[in-house]
């Protein structure tokens, strides 16, 4: 699944924490989902700081788009490991530029509610075995 803020639709893909009045099995779904999340924020800030191309709206195919990720992962790297310099305006820039996009139209996301709630009741049950089991 992809990991998103309270600002994004919930969905059976894109898994968002709990709102409201939370239980201690709910409050440790949002801690692992927000762990998770901050990781991968902080990555991809980077490799949209690099890779100016990650902000602009993509016209390839849902088959290809993973791969260009992962290319820009790979590039980023190499990058990294021969001490390419990365400069700490270009992730605030990306930032900037990324917030000007406007976002999809979701009334049709609303109709995945239901299984986008089993998956997250799924995902919270195993995270909170994982717990019992540390």
């Amino acid at each position: 699944v992809i990991l998103g803020d309270p600002a994004y639709p919930l969905m059976p893909w894109l898994m968002k924490p709990y709102t409201g009045a939370l239980d201690t099995e709910k409050e440790l779904f949002n801690y692992q989902l927000s762990k998770c999340r901050m990781v991968v924020e902080c990555a991809f800030g980077r490799l949209k700081g690099r890779w100016r191309s990650l902000l602009t709206r993509s016209d390839l195919s849902q088959t290809n788009i993973p791969i260009v990720i992962a290319a820009c992962c790979v590039l980023h790297n190499l990058c990294e490991s021969k001490g390419e310099t990365f400069m700490a305006g270009w992730e605030v820039e990306a930032n900037r530029l990324a917030a000007d996009y406007a976002q999809p139209d979701t009334r049709a996301i609303r109709r995945s509610q239901r299984d986008a709630l089993r998956i997250r009741e799924a995902l919270k049950a195993s995270f909170q075995s994982e717990r019992g089991n540390q």
